[in-house]
């Protein structure tokens, strides 16, 4: 079983910047892709972005192009979301899970990202 664990989330200010982090557990992180979700209040959840196993290739929602960069470290198994140019609409608690796609099957517990003035 892989346990996954975000970290990184906050309050923060319109403009403002944060970074996710999220660790897994075993020895197979690396074989895996994986992706960010997000949920806000009373919306579904959505896909942020998704990173390939081995970090050469990634997908971004056209919500967060030019302003999330999603990275991994395979060492540490952690993977990463740089949040920067934060916006209200961004306010939501944010999940990693893997394999990246929509059809994922581990999950984190969450963290919540507020962003306001």
């Amino acid at each position: 079983q892989v346990q996954l664990v975000e970290s990184g989330g906050g309050l923060v200010q319109p403009g403002g910047s944060l970074r996710l982090s999220c660790v897994a557990s075993g020895s197979t992180f690396s074989s895996y892709s994986m992706s960010w979700y997000r949920q806000a209040l009373g919306k579904e959840r959505e896909l942020v972005a998704v990173i390939t196993s081995d970090g050469t290739g990634t997908h971004y929602a056209d919500s967060v192009k030019g302003r999330f960069t999603i990275s991994r470290d395979n060492v540490k198994n952690t993977v990463y979301l740089q949040m920067n140019s934060l916006k209200p609409e961004d306010t939501a608690v944010y999940y990693c899970a893997g394999p990246g796609g929509p059809r994922a099957v581990y999950w984190g517990q969450g963290t919540q990202v507020t962003v306001s003035s």
